[in-house]
């Protein structure tokens, strides 16, 4: 008896969902799944390893491994042999938070436990609090990461990242640039912020841990300070809200 296949996990659906070759009759026809197209978006636009990918999609890596290939062959025939491109299908579902998203789950959190959260992108602090697309989510225990693993917001922005966030049990968030609104939401949340950071996640909390990082309050997105140690702002050319 066949294992059943099992359901993938995507954070959004694509917005742009058929291709076809410019100026000439398409050559036959291929169907990208939004699994594979899940793949292609995490791995080769957002730049997450097939290990977070598959932590994202709920599967194996080598379940992820297999089919971010199979994308990449489909999306290859199209290009060089001039075929339509279509996205739909699959076995997937739509998650809608962190713990159905991802592995995350709250009820791991045991009471020694601190829980941080850092915006992600690329294994860099992201810059826009409220546009971040991932959050690398770290428990530490006696002072050391014990767990960690980057999980979606799932298109969610703004005041609602604030709900998200609390409702996984993040006590610390790290972040680059963040509005005001953001920042009394998180407050009202009772949730650690340190804003005006840069660099490498890893890096940002293991010196938020034996105590040198260096944050800035006043990172509104369109503040530069200028500080030693880790860098801040976003260089004044961004532009958040709330």
């Amino acid at each position: 008896m066949s294992r059943p296949k099992r359901v993938r996990s995507i954070s959004d659906e694509p917005d742009f969902t058929s291709f076809s070759p410019d100026g000439t009759k398409a050559m036959g026809s291929v169907v990208l799944h939004l699994d594979e197209w899940e793949c292609i978006k995490n791995m080769d636009l957002n730049g997450l390893s097939h290990a977070q990918c598959a932590s994202l999609m709920g599967l194996s890596r080598p379940s992820v491994s297999a089919i971010y290939a199979q994308a990449r062959r489909k999306i290859a025939d199209a290009i060089v042999n001039g075929k339509k491109l279509s996205i739909s299908g699959g076995d997937c579902r739509l998650c809608t938070s962190f713990s159905d998203c991802g592995k995350l789950d709250i009820n791991e959190k045991g009471e020694k436990v601190m829980r941080i959260a850092v915006t992600y992108d690329n294994g860099d602090v992201f810059q826009h609090f409220g546009h971040t697309e991932y959050f690398k989510i770290y428990d530490v225990e006696d002072g050391k990461v014990v767990k960690a693993e980057v999980v979606s917001t799932n298109g969610q922005g703004h005041g609602a990242l604030a709900t998200l966030l609390s409702s996984s049990a993040i006590d610390t968030l790290i972040c680059g640039g963040i509005g005001m609104g953001a920042k009394n939401a998180l407050s009202e949340v009772g949730i650690t912020l340190l804003s005006g950071v840069s660099g490498n996640t890893d890096d940002a909390v293991a010196a938020y841990l034996d105590g040198t990082l260096v944050a800035s309050a006043d990172a509104n997105c369109d503040h530069h300070d200028h500080h030693h140690g880790l860098s801040h702002g976003c260089g004044g050319n961004c532009h958040c809200h709330g």
